[in-house]
C-alpha cells in the first residue's frame, strides 16, 4: 500500500528512479535538484539566497481563534495597512456559546479590522476557513500563510503553510518568512482507489507511515505520478489536508484539466496554469502510494498515525481495542474511574456511539454526497448512535440541497448543520464519557473533542472516512467499511454559486479605510510587556512532561478555552490546565519572585545555597517547561504566549515536534533549547551564565548548571540554529520588542 524510500530519487519519464540506479552525473544532478515544483515556487517567493530562504507570501489567512492576537501584535509593531490579501474568517469560535458576548465582540473586532487595514472578513457559519481559501483566495505557482496548521492548499497548485501568529506578524510588517532550504519528498500516486475507499483512507494510511518515524518531518511533500489523474479535486484536497499530520512542513501536487475545470467552475480560470516537475526532478526521498491496494482505514485513539485497516479492527478487536483502553486508563492515572473501550464489543461485533462528517477535511461536496448515497433508504437508528454532518461551506451546502443529498441524509436520520470546526477541537458534538466516536475530521488527540480528563473525562475518537462512517450509520452503529456495503458511487455534478459570497462576505482587500475605528470588546486585551533578555538566566522547571509526545491541545486545551484568545492573561489561566494542573500556580510564584528580585534584589530559595552556586548580577528569573518532544498538532501561538505571560523564558526538549512551535517559542522571547539527556524535576534550575553573548555568537554548546536535590552538575544544552532576526528577536524579548525597536 505505502512504501518509503529514504534515498534520493530521480522523477523520470514519469516513474520513479532511485539515484543509484539513474546514473546521472553531477552537473545534471544540480540542475535536477531545481526541476521539482517546490523549488520553483520558493524561487519565485524568495528574497534571500539559495539555502536561506526570506519568503514573501502572497496572501493570509486567519480565523476568529487567531486574528485578534495577530493584529493587535501587528498593530502593536506599528501597522498601517495590510500590504497583502488578509482573509479573517469565523469559523472556531462561531457559536457564540461559551463567555457571554466575547465571541461576537471578536467578530465585530475583525470586521472593523478588515475595514480599516484592507482586508476581507467571512462571516461566521459561511464557510470554514480552508474551504472559503480553496475556492477564492488559492492560484496556481502561489503560497499562502495560514494561522492554521492545516493550511494546505497543494492540489489547487498553491504552497499553503500553517505557522503560529507571530509569522503573520511579520507578513504584515513586510518582514519575510525565514528558513533553511527545505528537502522535498516526492509522493508518488498510482492505481486508483477502489470503491468505498476515500481521501481519508488514504490520508490515514499516509500519516501511519510516515508520522512515528520523522520520515517528512518539516520537509515539502511534492504528489506527482500517473494516479493523479485518477483522483477528484474534493479526493486530491482530501488527502492533502491531512498532510499536516506527518509533521512536513507544505505540499504540492502536479496540476492538469480536472484542477483547470476547478479553477473555472469557480470563476478564475486565469489562476490555473500547469505545474510539472522537469524531466528529470531530484527529490531527497520518496513515498509510494498504490492507490488501489488502500482498504478503508481507521486512526485509533489517540493520534492521527494510530493506523489500521478497519477490517483488522474488527477482526481483532479484543487485542487491538484492548491496547487503546489500556493506554486510555494509563492517561487517566491510577485510583481513577477506568475507561472503558472493550464494552464496545458485543456479540463479535463493535459498536460506535457517534459520527461525524465535518470540517476543512470532511465536509467536502463529495464526502458528504457518497456518504448520502449510502445511507439511501436506510435509517441511522433511534437508539445510542448519532450522526452529523457540516458541509464546509454555504455553496457546498446550497449545491448538497440542490441535488437532492441534503434531503437524503435528513431522510436517514442525520442531522445537518452550517460550516463550523468545532467537533475537530472540542467546541461541538462532545461525546459521551467513555462513548466510542468516529470522525472525518483531522485530529483525535486525548481530549480534544471536548472532554475534560481533570474531571475523570475521557471519550475514544476514531478517524474514519466519511464513507465508512455513512456505512456504520447504515449498519446500527456497528463498524463497518464501506468497501463491503452496495452503493451508487456516481454523483451528481457539483456547481458552485458564487453570489452566496458576493452578498455577503466584506471585501475589503487592498482598500483600507484608515478613518474606520478598531470595535474593542471587553474581552479584548493587549500584549503584557515582556522584558528583554538578560546577560544571565536562572530557570525553574516548574512542569516536566515524561510523554514520547506532547502536543499544543495540551499546552494550551482548545474547546472552550478559545474564547478567552482575545486576552492573553485569562487565556493563560488554562495553560497545561489537562496535563499538569499544578502549572499555572508553580509558574505565577515563580514570576512574582522575579518581580520582587527586581525590587529587592533577593535570590530565590535556599535549595540554591545548598548547592553553593552563586547567582551573577543580571539573572533574570523565569520558569520552563520541560517535555520530550513539545508541539505537535496545532499551529496555534497560544501554547508559547500563555508560557511567556505567566514569565516562561524557555522551553527544554529533547526535539521541537515541529518547526511552527519552535518558531512560536522564539517569536515570544524564549530560548528553544534542546538537550541530549532528559533528567529533569519539577523544582529544578538551570542556570545560563553570558547567555546573551552565547545567543549573539551563535555558539553550538551552551555549558550550564543543573541544580537538583542540593547538587550542582553541569549539562550541556542548545537551541540549535538561529538566523540573525531570531537572534534579536530572542534578545529583545519577544518579537514585539524586536519591532518597536
Amino acid at each position: 500500500m505505502i512504501k518509503l524510500i529514504k534515498n534520493g530519487v530521480y522523477y523520470l519519464d514519469g516513474r520513479l528512479v532511485r539515484e543509484r540506479e539513474a546514473f546521472i552525473v553531477e552537473a545534471k544532478k544540480q540542475e535536477a535538484i531545481k526541476g521539482t515544483i517546490t523549488y520553483s515556487i520558493l524561487k519565485d517567493h524568495n528574497k534571500g539566497d539559495e539555502e536561506n530562504l526570506k519568503i514573501k507570501f502572497d496572501a493570509l489567512a486567519s480565523h476568529d481563534i487567531t486574528y485578534v492576537g495577530i493584529i493587535q501584535t501587528a498593530k502593536a509593531s506599528g501597522l498601517r495597512e495590510f500590504p497583502v490579501p488578509y482573509t479573517l474568517t469565523n469559523c472556531h469560535n462561531s457559536l457564540c456559546a461559551v463567555g457571554g458576548t466575547i465571541n461576537e465582540d471578536d467578530h465585530l473586532f475583525g470586521l472593523s479590522a478588515a475595514k480599516k487595514y484592507g482586508g476581507n472578513f467571512v462571516p461566521p457559519h459561511l464557510a470554514v476557513i480552508h474551504q472559503y481559501i480553496r475556492e477564492m483566495q488559492t492560484g496556481c505557482g502561489r503560497m499562502i500563510l495560514g494561522s492554521d496548521s492545516h493550511t494546505r492548499y497543494g492540489a489547487f497548485g498553491t504552497m499553503g503553510v500553517g505557522e503560529g501568529g507571530p509569522e503573520l506578524v511579520k507578513q504584515l510588517l513586510s518582514d519575510t518568512y525565514d528558513i533553511k532550504r527545505p528537502q522535498v519528498v516526492a509522493v508518488y500516486l498510482k492505481g486508483k482507489p477502489k470503491k468505498g475507499v476515500g481521501p481519508h483512507d488514504v490520508a490515514i494510511a499516509l500519516v501511519g507511515a510516515t508520522f512515528k518515524n520523522g520520515f517528512v518531518k518539516n520537509k515539502i511533500l511534492e504528489f506527482v505520478g500517473p494516479g493523479i489523474k485518477n483522483l477528484t479535486m474534493d479526493f486530491r484536497s482530501g488527502i492533502d489536508v491531512m498532510t499536516t499530520e506527518t509533521t512536513c512542513l507544505s505540499s504540492i501536487w502536479e496540476t492538469d484539466e480536472a484542477t483547470r475545470e476547478y479553477y473555472r467552475l469557480h470563476g478564475r480560470e486565469g489562476d490555473f496554469r500547469e505545474l510539472h516537475p522537469a524531466n528529470p526532478a531530484y527529490y531527497d526521498s520518496a513515498v509510494v502510494i498504490d492507490l488501489s491496494r488502500v482498504e478503508p482505514m481507521i486512526a485509533l485513539p489517540f493520534h492521527p498515525s494510530n493506523a489500521y485497516t478497519v477490517r483488522e479492527v474488527i477482526d481483532n478487536a479484543k487485542d487491538i481495542l484492548g491496547e487503546v483502553e489500556a493506554a486510555g486508563n494509563r492517561l487517566k492515572g491510577e485510583g481513577r474511574k477506568p475507561f472503558r473501550l472493550l464494552d464496545k464489543i458485543k456479540d463479535g461485533k463493535v459498536y460506535v456511539s457517534q459520527g461525524i462528517i465535518a470540517g476543512c477535511a470532511g465536509g467536502t461536496y463529495e464526502n458528504v454526497a457518497e456518504a448520502a448515497e449510502i445511507l439511501r433508504g436506510k435509517s441511522c437508528g433511534n437508539g445510542e448512535f448519532s450522526l452529523s454532518v457540516y458541509p464546509q461551506s454555504q455553496p457546498v451546502f446550497k449545491c448538497l440541497m440542490d441535488n437532492g443529498y441534503a434531503s437524503t441524509l435528513m431522510e436517514s436520520g442525520a442531522v445537518l448543520k452550517t460550516a463550523f470546526c468545532g467537533p475537530c477541537f472540542g467546541a461541538g458534538d462532545t461525546p459521551a464519557d467513555n462513548a466510542f466516536s468516529i470522525r472525518h475530521t483531522t485530529r483525535n488527540f486525548e481530549n480534544r473533542e471536548g472532554s475534560k480528563l481533570g474531571e475523570q473525562q475521557l471519550a475514544a475518537v476514531a478517524l474514519m472516512d466519511a464513507r465508512s462512517i455513512a456505512a456504520t450509520a447504515a449498519n446500527g452503529g456497528v463498524l463497518t467499511p464501506a468497501t463491503e456495503v452496495e452503493f451508487v458511487k456516481k454523483v451528481k455534478k457539483y456547481y458552485f454559486d458564487k453570489s452566496i459570497y458576493e452578498r455577503r462576505v466584506y471585501s475589503g482587500a487592498g482598500h483600507p479605510k484608515p478613518e474606520e475605528q478598531l470595535i474593542y470588546g471587553n474581552n479584548i486585551a493587549d500584549w503584557p510587556e515582556q522584558i528583554a533578555l538578560t546577560d544571565n538566566v536562572l530557570i525553574k522547571a516548574v512542569s516536566v512532561i515524561d510523554d514520547p509526545v506532547t502536543t499544543t491541545d495540551e499546552l494550551i486545551p482548545s474547546g472552550e478555552t478559545s474564547s478567552y484568545r482575545s486576552n492573553p492573561l485569562r487565556l493563560a489561566e488554562f495553560a497545561l490546565s489537562r496535563k499538569d494542573p499544578a502549572y499555572v500556580g508553580r509558574a505565577k510564584a515563580v514570576k512574582a519572585l522575579e518581580e520582587e528580585r527586581r525590587t529587592s534584589g533577593a535570590m530565590p530559595e535556599e535549595v540554591l545555597r545548598e548547592a553553593g552556586v552563586e547567582i551573577p548580577a543580571n539573572t533574570l528569573l523565569g520558569s520552563a517547561v520541560i517535555a520530550r518532544k513539545p508541539g505537535d498538532g496545532s499551529a496555534r501561538e497560544q501554547a508559547a504566549s500563555c508560557q511567556r505571560v505567566l514569565g516562561g523564558i524557555a522551553n527544554i526538549a529533547l526535539e521541537y515536534a515541529t518547526k511552527r512551535y519552535r518558531s512560536n517559542l522564539i517569536n515570544w522571547g524564549m530560548l528553544p533549547l534542546v538537550c541530549k539527556k532528559f533528567d529533569f524535576k519539577v523544582g529544578d534550575y538551570i542556570l545560563i551564565e553570558n547567555i546573551r553573548a552565547l545567543i549573539a555568537a551563535d555558539d553550538p554548546v551552551i555549558t550550564a548548571t543543573h541544580i537538583s536535590g542540593g547538587k550542582a552538575n553541569k549539562i550541556y544544552l542548545t537551541v540549535g540554529s538561529l538566523t540573525p532576526e531570531e537572534k534579536k528577536i530572542i534578545l529583545s524579548g519577544c518579537l514585539i520588542n524586536y519591532n518597536k525597536k
